[in-house]
C-alpha cells in the first residue's frame, strides 16, 4: 500500500502523534549518534555557542531568502507542484499559534540537531542535504518539492559552514 492511502486511512490525530513519534525518533539518533562520533560532548556542544550577530545574519536573513523564493514558487507554480496531499493541512489547520510553532520546533530542533549537527559535521555537506531530501520520501513523486528540498537543505549546510553556529539555523529552519 502507498504511503499516501496510508495516511488517508490515519485520522488527523494519528497523524500529528505519528509525526512526533518520527521527530522524537531523530532527535534520539542524533544525541545516540553525537555520542559516537564526537571525540567529546565539549566539541558538539560547540555548535551550540550563542550568538545574536550570527543568528541575524545566517538565521534571520537566508530564513527570510527562503521563505520569499518559495512564496514566489508557490503562487507562480500550478498547485499540483506543491501538493502535499493536504498532509500539512491536516497537521496545521485550525490550530492555535502556539501548536503551530511548538510542533516547528520540535521538527526544527530534531532534524537540525541529527542532519547539521551530527551528519553534516561528519560526513559533510553534500551527504547531509541528500540524506535529508531522502529522508522526505514523500516527495519522492513530487520533483518540484524534492528538489526544493535538497536546495533549501544544501543552502542550509552552506550557512551552517560559513559560520558553524547551530542555533542561527534553528531559527533559519522555523522561519
Amino acid at each position: 500500500m502507498k504511503q499516501s492511502e496510508l495516511i488517508k486511512q490515519m485520522s488527523d490525530e494519528e497523524l500529528k502523534k505519528q509525526l512526533v513519534l518520527s521527530q522524537i525518533l531523530i532527535l534520539f539518533a542524533g544525541i545516540v549518534l553525537s555520542l559516537f562520533l564526537f571525540d567529546s560532548q565539549r566539541e558538539w556542544l560547540f555548535y551550540f555557542e550563542w550568538d545574536l550577530k550570527d543568528i541575524l545574519i545566517y538565521g534571520f536573513t537566508p530564513g527570510l531568502l527562503i521563505v520569499f523564493v518559495d512564496m514566489i514558487l508557490i503562487y507562480s507554480l500550478p498547485k499540483k507542484y506543491y501538493d502535499d496531499d493536504g498532509i500539512n493541512d491536516r497537521i496545521f489547520s485550525n490550530q492555535s499559534i502556539l501548536y503551530i510553532f511548538s510542533i516547528s520546533l520540535i521538527v526544527a530542533v530534531s532534524e537540525e540537531l541529527l542532519f547539521r549537527g551530527v551528519i553534516q559535521t561528519t560526513f559533510g555537506y553534500v551527504f547531509a542535504s541528500v540524506l535529508f531530501a531522502l529522508i522526505h520520501f514523500r516527495y519522492i513523486k513530487k520533483p518540484v518539492m524534492l528538489i526544493s528540498i535538497f536546495f533549501v537543505s544544501f543552502f542550509i549546510d552552506i550557512c551552517l559552514k560559513s559560520q558553524e553556529t547551530w542555533l542561527s539555523q534553528l531559527l533559519l529552519i522555523l522561519l
